[in-house]
């Protein structure tokens, strides 16, 4: 029987193999087996007897299952019981044991009278040889009693499985379906594997599985790397060349506007950056294609005044502008800065006006008569410039002229929440879209494969540095005591200071407790750390921290009452903030906290971006291990925003050397958001940075890594960008026609169609 890739399992496999690789590994087609790759290749050694065991050397041998128990092990006071697994095997003639450490998961696999093949290092326990921790593999008897054919001279392929699918049956799965394999289309040009000297599908497919050497199978693994960015990268090829035939209203700089005077009215030189920056956005809103940019920069950099100068640029031309932020918190404080710096500028009533426009806020909280006003400017055209949640994606909300969208925090949006505001134009509007979490060129290029990305590097002039420390409890938990006092010095310095919390109420410790979501869909609290990408990250099991992970998180509720009850806090003011507050609570904290009037402010990561109080110079970040690296970063920017320094303490009990306690170790290292984000997509899986919400591709990818692999996803745009303006419809590629359906579905398609 002949069977293609695009053939369900069924077609070469039996029922009950097929729906175990289903529901096990998700794998349902044969395609889908035959693309579960390896992890690595093993080659076993030769054969040796247990009498003949050389200490210190690798040996293989094949061993019979006598018995197997589990042997209790030293466990520190107040941590759960460990054990070991102790497994005795027999030659026929010789008896050895072999230890396996946290071995839950394979004990049943090592049932007497199973025969093995076991490979590993000879050590020696009490006089006698012991392999620990030796690989294996059980050998399966055919009915006439023969052992199989072991082949010990070729390499072994060692795939990632789950307990209750073995290599063993992985392994002659996907020998059988080798094995009736017909034609192979290739989505890979002859051309471009010629150029890249890459192996053909058939000939890889056999290759990655069976390879009669480990360089082989490893060749084989790089063509299927460099097909994944072939087939992503045309994907978003031709996205780009739809984009490029959009027609868009120019929106030149006029002399003598709103911009002008906004400029000449700052108390601050513009960086380089924001100059530079400046410039390349008036020269796209100035064409007559829409302006796609991502402006991506270093906490603090400055990124609003960049792109206010722009929203003005569009309002002298005679359109609206858009921005669009992911939490009341942060709108309003949007509505704030923006509505300060302009001061007499934004007091205007006529769209374009000579010297004045009018600056509008939008949630979801507002009543409904303040509602029907500010929907009301926008739609006359009297509001300029309109800043709002996702409140300004309703149906509702018409807009007179809207020529500019920008798009604040882009990660925390989806696409389509993105295009149902680029919609409400009567011609396609520019696009801003700005990340405060710098992201690596590649990944930016992969993820926004629309955009052109613009970077800001530079930090005002006079700014301070944040120093960032490390409260390791887990060492000296007399250290919190300090951490207080250190906050009370900054108060008595005549500063502010915030601690953050990864919850409101307290919890037992489970994921998702008190979760919910705030106004506008704001996260309230923080269950395991987001990546920037808004995805869980570093949720409640930390591999050695189990037992750590059932403690309670912090909470926002106890934190306020324990300060507010410290002698050493007597007198202060010590107010929270939260995503569940009501909207116009939220709003008095926040100006009373601008004002000065509150010293310490307990909340949750709705600070996270945009809070801007120049007077903040101290940040204690409460369970700091359960945060992902961008998202500290983002909050140790709220401090040191003026003049004075700044401190960010990272209060963690996660012990040292745990991945935990790596993050914040990494966090405290360094300033530098580019290092940090590097940092972060090293401890992190690429299909979260290329989540379905932000790139229209499937969340996992098989084989691409977007920092290890950057060289390959550059040569790989370049060969899309030349393919589809020569075949822009790819009808003379059909293989990669169908690839592409597999990697997006009608839904990805459309927004990749749709921008």
């Amino acid at each position: 029987m002949i069977v293609r890739l695009s053939d369900p399992l069924t077609a070469g496999l039996d029922k009950g193999a097929t729906r175990l690789l289903a529901t096990q590994l998700g794998v349902h087609t044969v395609g889908d087996l035959l693309r579960h790759f390896p992890r690595r290749y093993e080659r076993y050694g030769e054969l040796t007897t247990i009498r003949d065991l050389p200490v210190g050397q690798d040996v293989t041998l094949i061993a019979e299952i006598v018995m197997s128990a589990r042997k209790p092990m030293r466990t520190p006071p107040g941590q759960r019981p460990r054990f070991r697994l102790e497994v005795t095997v027999t030659d026929g003639r010789d008896r050895m044991t072999m230890s396996f450490f946290n071995a839950g998961k394979i004990a049943g696999a090592f049932q007497p009278g199973r025969r093995m093949l076991f490979s590993g290092t000879v050590g020696e326990f009490r006089g006698q040889p012991q392999l620990t921790h030796p690989t294996w593999k059980q050998l399966e008897v055919d009915p006439s009693g023969q052992e199989p054919d072991l082949d010990l001279d070729r390499p072994w392929a060692v795939y990632p499985t789950t307990a209750k699918v073995k290599q063993t049956t992985l392994r002659a799965a996907i020998a059988a379906v080798l094995g009736q394999l017909g034609e192979v289309p290739d989505p890979l040009p002859a051309e471009v594997r010629a150029r890249w000297g890459l192996m053909g599908l058939r000939e890889a497919l056999a290759a990655v599985h069976t390879p009669q050497e480990e360089a082989e199978g490893y060749a084989a693994l790089d063509r299927f790397t460099h097909e994944e960015a072939f087939v992503l990268q045309v994907a978003l090829a031709r996205r780009r060349a739809a984009e490029s035939g959009s027609l868009a209203v120019a929106r030149p700089q006029r002399a003598g506007g709103l911009r002008e005077a906004f400029e000449a009215r700052l108390p601050f030189v513009l960086t380089e950056s924001q100059r530079a920056v400046g410039e390349q956005l008036a020269q796209d809103l100035a064409a007559e294609h829409p302006m796609h940019r991502l402006l991506q920069g270093e906490v603090g950099s400055g990124k609003t005044v960049v792109a206010l100068r722009a929203m003005l640029t569009v309002v002298d031309a005679g359109g609206q502008a858009a921005l669009l932020a992911p939490t009341e918190v942060l709108a309003a404080q949007h509505h704030r800065s923006i509505t300060a710096m302009l001061g007499e500028l934004a007091e205007g009533g006529l769209l374009g006006g000579e010297h004045s426009t009018r600056v509008v806020l939008l949630t979801g909280s507002m009543s409904t008569p303040a509602r029907r006003e500010v929907l009301l400017r926008i739609a006359s055209g009297e509001a300029g410039i309109v800043v709002g949640t996702h409140a300004l994606l309703q149906e509702q909300v018409s807009f007179a002229d809207l020529g500019l969208v920008v798009v604040d925090e882009q990660h925390r949006f989806g696409v389509e929440q993105r295009d149902a505001l680029r919609a409400k134009a009567s011609t396609v509007p520019h696009l801003l879209v700005m990340t405060a979490t710098p992201i690596p060129r590649t990944v930016a290029m992969t993820v926004f494969g629309d955009l052109e990305v613009s970077t800001m590097t530079e930090v005002p002039a006079g700014r301070a540095l944040v120093a960032t420390h490390v409260v390791p409890l887990a060492e000296n938990p007399a250290w919190y005591q300090r951490v207080w006092a250190r906050l009370r010095e900054e108060v008595d310095a005549g500063h502010q200071a915030y601690v953050v919390c990864p919850r409101i109420e307290a919890d037992d410790g489970r994921p998702g407790q008190d979760g919910g979501e705030g106004e506008d869909g704001e996260d309230g609290t923080v269950p395991g750390a987001r990546d920037e990408f808004g995805g869980l990250l570093f949720d409640l099991e930390d591999g050695d921290e189990g037992d750590r992970a059932r403690r309670p998180l912090r909470a926002v509720a106890e934190v306020v009452a324990e300060l507010r009850a410290l002698p050493a806090f007597a007198g202060l003011r010590i107010e929270v903030l939260h995503g569940r507050m009501p909207a116009e609570e939220r709003e008095a904290v926040m100006r009373a906290f601008a004002a000065g009037q509150v010293q310490i402010l307990v909340a949750t990561t709705v600070i996270e971006v945009g809070v801007d109080v120049a007077n903040a110079t101290a940040m204690v970040v409460l369970d700091a291990d359960r945060f992902g690296i961008s998202q500290l970063h983002q909050l140790r920017g709220r401090v040191g925003r003026g003049s004075a320094g700044g401190v960010c303490l990272l209060v963690s009990d996660a012990a040292a050397g745990t991945p935990a306690r790596t993050r914040v170790e990494t966090v405290a290292s360094t300033s530098d958001g580019f290092a940090l984000a590097r940092a972060d997509l090293d401890l992190r899986r690429e299909g979260d940075v290329l989540g379905a919400r932000q790139s229209g591709v499937r969340s996992s990818l098989r084989r691409l890594r977007v920092l290890r692999d950057e060289k390959t996803i550059m040569a790989a745009r370049h060969e899309a960008t030349s393919l589809v303006a020569a075949d822009p419809d790819l009808s003379g590629h059909p293989a990669l026609v169908e690839a592409l359906g597999e990697l997006l579905d009608a839904d990805r398609e459309a927004y990749l169609d749709r921008g």
